[in-house]
């Protein structure tokens, strides 16, 4: 989508949400279309919250198999997207929202987005693989190398 674009959507969708504002509005009524945005919202945050965490979770056990995790980046930003559409008040916001939320759709995106981009990692897989392969990140100090207090040979302490 070019760049120049981007100033008749940002008119465009205010005005669609008032004009729907008010047709909803005196269908219904002031009171039930106010709940229905707050319900909305509600709504949003709680499934931004859900999926995020599974997709997260997806993350990190693609990252601990050694594999990027392009596709799930991908779909982490369509939610991140989603979310911020149903926290907007406005009943097209939010219909563009729940669409974002709808895994099969956020697949339709990825096919369509993934011959344009590509994902590069920081790290060489092979770098990856060796840095795992050399035992856990965890130092086990004994008593006897944990002493309490200052000591003077230390880099870190300040002669003072």
């Amino acid at each position: 989508m070019p760049f120049t674009l981007l100033p008749f959507i940002l008119l465009i969708i205010p005005l669609l949400e008032i004009g729907v504002f008010i047709a909803v509005g005196s269908q219904i009524g002031v009171l039930p279309t106010l709940g229905m945005v707050v319900l909305t919202a509600i709504i949003g945050s709680v499934l931004l919250r859900v999926q995020g965490f599974g997709l997260l979770n997806r993350m990190r056990s693609e990252i601990d198999q050694g594999r990027m995790p392009g596709r799930d980046l991908v779909h982490g930003v369509m939610i991140l997207v989603a979310g911020i559409l149903l926290l907007t008040p406005g009943f097209v916001t939010d219909t563009l929202g729940f669409l974002l939320f709808v895994p099969a759709l956020r697949d339709l995106v990825w096919h369509f987005v993934r011959r344009r981009i590509q994902v590069v990692s920081a790290t060489s897989s092979a770098h990856y693989e060796t840095r795992r392969s050399q035992g856990p990140r965890t130092i086990d100090l004994s008593e006897e190398d944990y002493t309490e207090g200052r000591d003077g040979t230390s880099p870190w302490s300040k002669d003072d």
